[in-house]
């Protein structure tokens, strides 16, 4: 019997990254382009966790 195909995880890194990207630019509009970065970098990782979960179950 052949293996069931496997299939393929979505790609939570271009959530990351878009989110980096836009929370830099609101953070240079504010003034605050790291503290922008950050949140950020913590919206991202937060939607690829949710979006990894997601894909898990």
């Amino acid at each position: 019997m052949a293996p069931s195909p496997q299939r393929s995880g979505s790609a939570g890194g271009f959530l990351v990254a878009v989110c980096l990207v836009i929370g830099t630019i609101i953070g240079l509009v504010v003034g605050q382009p790291s503290i922008g970065f950050l949140v950020g970098l913590g919206v991202g990782a937060l939607a690829a966790l949710v979006l990894w979960l997601k894909d898990r179950g």
